[in-house]
């Protein structure tokens, strides 16, 4: 069963549901234009399960899914699950994302690690500074510890 199941017996005697109430049981409330960024949340928060879901899955250059991944593949695969489309590379996914710094980062989005100008990986923020990604050859899909400080903050709109 999820939260709005049980929503319907928390009404109160005027027939609302309180913020702390629908907060409880895990439910969201949406104020009036606040649609588009709520819809980005959950787009990115689809897009972290989704790569947290492939924890285990071996990196392959090159790959999109739904078994194997590089970083970037696993990223397409992830926020295309969740119903937005990105670029095949790193580089080209920090090109198509809003920017944002490291103070507003927020679970789902992307964290692009570069040298210099130049993008060379990336990963979905899963919170507590540390990603969901495909690393390297010969490793699989993981939650690690950012590991640099040279790193770029993308949202995807």
């Amino acid at each position: 069963m999820t939260a709005q199941t049980y929503v319907p017996s928390l009404l109160s005697r005027t027939g609302a549901v309180s913020v702390l109430t629908l907060a409880a049981v895990g439910g969201s409330v949406l104020a009036p234009g606040a649609a588009p960024e709520a819809q980005a949340a959950t787009h990115a928060v689809k897009a972290l399960k989704v790569a947290a879901s492939k924890k285990g899955a071996p990196y392959k250059y090159g790959a999109t899914g739904p078994s194997r991944f590089d970083c970037s593949g696993l990223t397409v695969y992830s926020f295309k699950k969740a119903g937005k489309k990105l670029p095949r590379t790193a580089q080209q996914q920090y090109n198509k994302t809003s920017h944002i710094s490291s103070a507003k980062r927020r679970k789902g989005d992307l964290v692009f690690f570069h040298s210099g100008s130049n993008v060379y990986h990336v990963g979905i923020y899963a919170g507590s500074g540390k990603i969901w990604h495909s690393p390297k050859t010969g490793a699989v899909v993981r939650l690690e510890k950012i590991w640099s400080k040279s790193v770029w903050y993308g949202r995807v709109g």
